[in-house]
């Protein structure tokens, strides 16, 4: 009789088992000329300050989504808000920027040109609202942990006509 009272607690003892190793599959590198390798490379928060006219401050996240025909050449949309102002606006850009060096190294500079779509809090009033921007990016970042970069930008928007300085964190996914 006893030994029936002891089955329920020898069911729950674990059985020896053994554990399959984890093997990651192997990434492949991109193509020759004319690939295109589309996913999340990055990920970047950014506050910053706009010196055109009245001072504001700008929140802008980032996403580099794409490399296009090598791993430096990145396809990066973003959005930035400005704060501060009598008027709040908006602006979606869409940039393609080239990293002078690798993403492990330890200070990657850039530089980079796009549009973007620029917009307000009273656009409806407002003549030339929306309006066209060209965009040109100058920046870098340096290593401030595995993948995690500082990043420090300026941002010339507008054909150079406003100028935003931007600093923030930036992730970079792993090779």
């Amino acid at each position: 009789m006893r030994p029936l009272r002891l089955l329920p607690f020898l069911l729950c003892l674990p059985l020896p088992g053994r554990a399959q190793e984890f093997v990651p599959p192997q990434e492949q590198a991109a193509g020759g000329t004319g690939s295109l390798r589309i996913g999340i490379f990055g990920f970047a928060s950014r506050v910053g300050v706009d010196f055109a006219g009245t001072n504001q401050v700008i929140v802008s996240p980032t996403l580099d989504v794409a490399d296009l025909f090598t791993n430096r050449l990145r396809l990066r949309p973003s959005a930035e808000i400005g704060l501060g102002d009598t008027v709040a606006t908006y602006v979606i850009n869409l940039e393609l920027m080239y990293r002078f060096t690798a993403d492990q190294e330890i200070a990657v500079p850039y530089i980079g040109f796009g549009g973007a779509v620029m917009s307000q809090e009273r656009c409806a009033t407002a003549v030339d609202c929306p309006r066209l921007w060209a965009q040109f990016a100058l920046g870098f970042e340096l290593k401030f942990r595995e993948q995690i970069n500082w990043l420090l930008e300026y941002h010339g928007e507008d054909g150079l006509r406003r100028h935003r300085f931007f600093i923030g964190l930036a992730t970079r996914r792993g090779s």
